[in-house]
């Protein structure tokens, strides 16, 4: 540990992981922001030309492999590489990714897309163990204090990302908006390396078998499958990009979609059927079961603002100011800042009410989540008929409709994570918590998949079609939200002394 605070009272290690953190997520939501309008962008214009079909599937296909590839990622962290090595292969991995991107080759764009995968597979989920470890066991206030200064450096990154990189994607070249994330990484990676050392003792080596013959088998084990994999994954790169092996993405989106339910599904009846739960742990697993289910359905709403929303700002928003108009990839920057403005606003409330013993369970704010991602939806089709009309929606729609998601999201989001961490029994803590991330990527998955459905010429044929698919996801929200309200009593009692 080191005990050398001069950032803000903290660890001074802290401050190496908030610029690291900044920077991948810079370069992360950057390339987010052109992901979906480069690939739909028709070739004259430098894009890739897909249908929107497609080019939603990938998408979807992109930010699931994100969070589902953060179990391997954290796994390997713990019994391979250590917490620190794997930040920086990850970052480099990142890196490496964004400038294939650069090249003007569909080849290299996919091979970037894997890059980047796996390489925030490595990086996100161990950048916040480092964090954790910068603190003694016994200042857990000061380790919550710590995460939320480290969790604004997300959204600055965030937040910054997109003026720059759209602005150079949308109105320069598409290529040099990647570039610039791939820079931005870059940056994050020296200033890491150059500030290592104020991590102290913070995530060195992993923690190894006290019987140094089973540590080699082990670490000779670990290295033997890395290879295979990436032997592997090489080959099917190569089959995949000289069209010997085709794979329809659309088919293979939502095959993926079945895949990760069933697993769901089949992991929580082993839990139940096999892990030898007592009355008191069956009943919290239970209401991580309903947790799962809620998270899935609004990430499923959430995560389309890198897709569906994005393309609706492209296609059909108003953007001039004057005679300059602004790149769509700019509203991107709006759902960062209101986190950064809303979420100390939402915790002085929930403090507020706990003095008055008002404050919502955690099930009804997960219900509350879930009825502001429907709000925000709701507004979404009072823009759309706009559009019905033969004009363009202005901003302020957009605008509002990623405030609503950010209530909802700090609704939902953190107290759900917080609740899955309390609930879980001791021994099963990290797989309840991958669970929680496979709930985040099937959501992922479900809003590219559904991005698709907004084809430019069904839309142009039959604008009514924006309200009715707008309407659908409002009513799920409003249904699902409803139905966790219902039930939220019940769940309460099964919680247990959990709040």
């Amino acid at each position: 540990m080191t005990e050398t605070k001069t950032f803000f009272g903290h660890p001074r290690g802290l401050a190496t992981l908030f610029f690291t953190e900044m920077w991948e997520r810079f370069s992360y939501y950057g390339m987010r922001a052109l992901l979906l309008l480069f690939m739909v962008a028709s070739v004259e214009r430098g894009g890739l030309g897909l249908e929107d079909k497609t080019a939603g599937a990938v998408y979807g296909l992109y930010t699931m492999f994100v969070y589902l590839l953060a179990l391997p990622g954290g796994w390997l962290a713990d019994k391979f590489f250590g917490l620190r090595k794997a930040v920086f292969y990850g970052g480099c991995l990142i890196a490496a990714g964004n400038l294939m991107l650069v090249l003007p080759f569909t080849q290299t764009f996919f091979i970037g897309l894997v890059l980047i995968v796996m390489g925030t597979g490595l990086l996100k989920p161990n950048v916040s163990s480092l964090v954790g470890e910068l603190y003694p066991a016994n200042e857990q206030a000061k380790r919550d204090a710590g995460f939320s200064i480290f969790y604004m450096g997300i959204n600055l990154g965030a937040f910054i990302s997109p003026f720059i990189t759209g602005y150079l994607g949308e109105n320069v070249n598409w290529h040099y908006g990647f570039a610039v994330a791939g820079i931005g990484m870059i940056i994050g990676l020296v200033q890491y390396k150059l500030n290592e050392k104020l991590l102290g003792t913070a995530g060195g080596e992993p923690a190894k078998s006290p019987d140094p013959a089973h540590q080699q088998d082990r670490i000779r084990n670990i290295r033997t499958g890395l290879y295979i994999f990436l032997a592997t994954l090489a080959i099917l790169l190569s089959l995949l990009l000289t069209r010997t092996l085709s794979v329809n993405p659309v088919i293979f989106a939502q095959a993926s979609t079945y895949v990760i339910g069933c697993s769901a599904v089949t992991y929580f009846l082993y839990v139940f059927l096999f892990e030898k739960l007592d009355s008191s742990e069956r009943k919290k697993i239970g209401v991580i079961s309903v947790f799962f289910l809620a998270s899935s359905m609004f990430y499923g709403g959430y995560e389309q603002q890198g897709s569906t929303l994005n393309l609706f700002a492209d296609r059909y928003t108003d953007m001039f100011i004057g005679t300059f108009k602004m790149p769509a990839s700019w509203l991107q920057s709006v759902p960062p800042v209101c986190v950064m403005i809303f979420s100390p606003l939402f915790t002085l409330l929930w403090v507020w009410l706990s003095k008055r013993n008002m404050n919502p369970s955690t099930p009804v704010k997960l219900s509350l989540g879930l009825f502001f991602m429907g709000a925000g939806y709701l507004v979404m089709i009072g823009a759309s008929y706009i559009v019905i009309k033969g004009q363009q929606a202005l901003p302020g729609w957009l605008v509002a409709t990623y405030a609503l998601h950010t209530f909802g999201e700090i609704c939902l989001y953190p107290v759900g994570l917080s609740a899955v961490t309390k609930l879980s029994p001791r021994r099963l803590v990290g797989q309840m918590m991958g669970i929680w991330f496979m709930s985040l990527a099937l959501g992922n998955l479900v809003a590219g998949l559904y991005a698709g459905e907004f084809d430019a010429t069904e839309v142009a044929a039959n604008p009514q079609l924006l309200v009715d698919l707008f309407w659908v996801v409002v009513k799920l929200m409003a249904v699902s939200g409803l139905i966790v309200l219902v039930i939220s009593n019940p769940l309460r009692k099964w919680m247990g002394d959990i709040r």
